[in-house]
């Protein structure tokens, strides 16, 4: 067995094995995805990064003296698979590597259990793939999503404030839920093709993006959204119903947008969401306010 300080064998052990496991579950997920991926070169990042996870699981394996071997779940692998078709190989990965902070400062604290200075060497080499090579692996991934992304959230952002506030404003001059729902549609149309306008404009100063394609990522991303939150307005009865319905949509919108960019982006999720759940509704109560002060001094109420 390799040398463990004298004294720490017990928990030195039960970490190895705990490690040992976490690294090949880590070598399936990587192997699995890289004999579904079509592209080439994100197949050889892929089978890199699985071939480093091998070598890791092999060094637990020999400090913990035996196998360690836990088979990951097919229904676990598919789902990973599945969010790599839908959100990406980006998403995914820095998904699935969030906690390396915490896996890297815990191989730094198994340092202290090893007698053996060749050891410490090979655990120190560890820690400088995962804080350097992996990370770095990871990000030399390019993919037409992450590249656009802040063109979709550029579209996204924008509709939700600005069609919520739409809705917000008709809440105060109609009763009629399926004025608010055309409302918005007219108002989210004309604002989607003005949007990419301006994102094909600035897309053209920027030699690493296609006009065009950006264009298209910000006036699909602004039209999606609108149409999400208008559907309630053309499904309940009520305006306060639509309304409440909406304005969940838009915070359910926001939260994944804002979830996805903290993983893409390395960003803080819970201040941003904060912040962008808070100007949506801001607007929305300025804007019910106005449409309110409107409807009473015109007497414009249906």
């Amino acid at each position: 067995m390799p040398k463990i300080k004298e004294g720490l064998e017990s928990e030195a052990l039960r970490l190895a094995e705990e490690y040992c496991i976490e690294e090949f579950t880590d070598y399936t997920i990587y192997s699995y995805l890289a004999s579904h991926e079509k592209s080439e070169t994100l197949k050889k990042i892929l089978e890199k990064l699985a071939g480093e996870e091998y070598n890791h699981y092999m060094f637990w394996r020999r400090i913990l003296g035996r196998d360690c071997r836990v088979e990951t779940g097919r229904t676990k692998l598919r789902l990973i698979l599945l969010s790599r078709k839908i959100f990406g190989l980006t998403f995914t990965l820095k998904f699935l590597e969030r906690h390396e902070e915490e896996v890297i400062e815990s191989y730094k604290e198994y340092l202290k259990y090893l007698d053996d200075e060749s050891l410490r060497k090979e655990l120190e080499s560890i820690i400088r793939d995962e804080e350097e090579h992996e990370s770095s692996l990871i990000g030399s991934i390019e993919e037409t999503v992450v590249r656009y992304l802040s063109f979709i959230v550029l579209g996204l952002a924008d509709a939700i404030v600005e069609i919520t506030g739409v809705h917000a404003g008709f809440l105060g001059v109609t009763n009629r839920t399926i004025m608010a729902g055309i409302a918005g549609l007219i108002v989210g149309l004309s604002a989607a093709i003005s949007m990419a306008s301006a994102a094909y404009i600035q897309a053209k100063s920027d030699p690493t993006r296609e006009p065009l394609k950006s264009a298209l990522m910000t006036g699909l991303g602004y039209i999606g959204a609108v149409v999400m939150l208008a559907a309630p307005y053309f499904i309940a009865a009520h305006m306060l119903t639509a309304f409440v319905a909406s304005v969940l949509l838009g915070i359910l919108l926001i939260g994944v947008f804002t979830f996805y960019s903290a993983i893409v982006f390395d960003r803080p999720f819970l201040r941003e969401f904060i912040e962008s759940s808070t100007l949506m509704l801001g607007t929305a109560l300025a804007s019910y306010v106005f449409g309110d002060i409107i409807g009473t001094h015109f007497g414009v109420r249906t």
